[in-house]
Formats: C-alpha cells, sequence, structure tokens
C-alpha cells in the first residue's frame, strides 16, 4: 500500500513537473514571437522551412520509424538534431532537408545512436524551459530574440542577437544545473 501510493505520488510530481515546463515554454514563446528580431515574413518563412523539411523526412519511411529528428529554422539557418542509427540514414536526412530551398545553412547535430526515451525528453524540455527562465533572468539579453532547444542534455542556442549577448547567454545556458553542453548557433547584428 505505501508503495502504490509513493508510486502515485512519483508520478503526478512528474506529471506536474511536465506541466509547468509545457506552460513556461508557451508564455515565453508566445511573447518571443511579438518581440523577434525577425520580420513576420522572415518568422513565416522560418515556419515553411521546418514544415517542408520535416514533410521531406516523413516522406522517407526509414527515417520516420528509426530515427528521433528535429528541425529548427531561424533565419534560414537550419539546426537539425536528434538520433539517427547509422550514418545512411543520418546522410539521408541531411541530403533531404537540403533540397528545401530556402535553407541558407544547415548545421548537422545528429548523433550516432539510439533514440531518446521519453524520460530524457521530458527532461529535455524541462532544461529548455530553465535555461530560458535564466536568460529572462538576465538585464543585458533580450531573452525573447534567443531560441533555446534542448537535445539529450545538450543545449543550442539560436537567434539575432549581438555577439556579447551570445557570449553572455551561453555563459547562463552553461550554468544551468543538468546541462551538459552549450552550443551558439548565432547570426550577430
Amino acid at each position: 500500500m505505501i508503495q502504490k501510493k509513493l508510486l502515485i505520488t512519483l508520478a503526478s510530481i512528474l506529471l506536474l513537473q511536465g506541466c509547468v515546463a509545457a506552460a513556461v515554454v508557451t508564455i515565453i514563446g508566445g511573447a518571443s514571437a511579438a518581440t523577434d528580431e525577425r520580420s513576420i515574413g522572415t518568422q513565416l518563412d522560418d515556419q515553411k522551412i521546418e514544415f517542408e523539411a520535416n514533410a521531406k523526412l516523413a516522406k522517407h519511411e526509414a527515417l520516420a520509424d528509426n530515427t528521433n529528428l528535429q528541425v529548427i529554422s531561424v533565419n534560414g539557418s537550419v539546426l537539425v538534431i536528434g538520433q539517427a542509427p547509422n550514418t545512411y540514414l543520418r546522410d539521408l536526412a541531411i541530403k533531404s532537408i537540403n533540397e528545401v530551398k530556402q535553407v541558407v545553412q544547415l548545421h548537422n547535430q545528429i548523433r550516432i545512436s539510439n533514440t531518446t526515451s521519453i524520460t530524457t525528453r521530458s527532461n529535455d524540455v524541462w532544461l529548455t524551459s530553465k535555461v530560458k527562465a535564466a536568460l529572462f533572468g538576465s538585464d543585458n539579453i533580450d531573452a525573447t530574440n534567443i531560441k533555446v532547444v534542448t537535445e539529450n542534455g545538450e543545449v543550442f542556442l539560436m537567434g539575432l542577437i549581438t555577439e556579447a549577448q551570445a557570449n553572455e547567454a551561453v555563459e547562463i545556458a552553461r550554468n544551468v544545473s543538468g546541462v551538459n553542453r552549450v552550443f551558439k548557433i548565432f547570426e550577430y547584428i
């Protein structure tokens, strides 16, 4: 009976933690769209790039069934993250994304490994919200201009900011508990 109560309590905590993380990401995401340095047209172009890239990936059954990939675009600069079981599928994914016409630059961060678990993915959402919240705590950074993406404990920072802001953002992200590594994929203004 005690074990059952403990299990229910732990499950409730995990579910609530996920809800809080999702709420933080949603609120911050809405604010960032309104104050983004990119024009509305560029934001729409980036969404179109992501949609088209994901559609091209989905056309390949081997990619859909055997990989965990995420495509993020900021100002035509595309980051692809996740896992593929072998180099053939990784290269197929990169080739497919390169077929999208508006891609200016492609950052390949696909790891050759098994796909991550749902627990790892949930932790990544939590880390993203913690990093975003920490960035909002800075007086020197407009955190709404920084896109934070986390994959398997690795944090990727994207956006249009100054070089000084980028360096501070990396330091902030690097000091968030649970972050294993930080990558900056900024375009400087």
